[in-house]
């Protein structure tokens, strides 16, 4: 299951779509708006991608987490686009499997290749009126 959506993420909605009755591990990550960077107070983040090239981009990372990780029950990548204000969640990852560790490592392999492969372009909105479009140091690595 993935998703780009500009609305706020649910959560609750979309661990519960990675539930599995042969499952007894669920692993989330939740990336979350942060009021700071660099000494600089953010009021909001921008979020903007090429749709398509995004959800085939996450549609791959579902592909290698199913070929890197054996027995995982249901995978959900969900990415928030437009703006996000502080603590509202900008990505969110869900990981179902039989047991624990695959789920752990396969939700840290997603979302370290949504960062490095994922075209969304984040802009940081400052308290100041100022902002600034934020370079993805991982995706910079991963396509030099």
């Amino acid at each position: 299951m993935i998703f780009l959506t500009h609305n706020k993420i649910s959560v609750a909605t979309h661990i519960e779509a990675v539930v599995l009755p042969s499952c007894g591990a669920i692993s989330t990550f939740i990336g979350t708006t942060r009021d700071n960077f660099n000494d600089k107070k953010v009021i909001r983040l921008e979020y903007e991608c090429y749709n398509s090239m995004a959800l085939k981009e996450l549609e791959k990372i579902c592909l290698q987490m199913r070929n890197k990780f054996e027995d995982l029950g249901r995978v959900c990548i969900v990415h928030r686009l437009g703006l996000v204000p502080v603590c509202e969640a900008s990505v969110f990852i869900a990981v179902s499997s039989p047991h624990r560790a695959a789920a752990i490592a396969a939700a840290e392999f997603c979302i370290n290749q949504v960062k490095a492969t994922v075209p969304i372009w984040k802009k940081e909105i400052y308290e100041d009126a100022t902002s600034e479009w934020k370079e993805n140091k991982e995706f910079f690595r991963a396509t030099s």
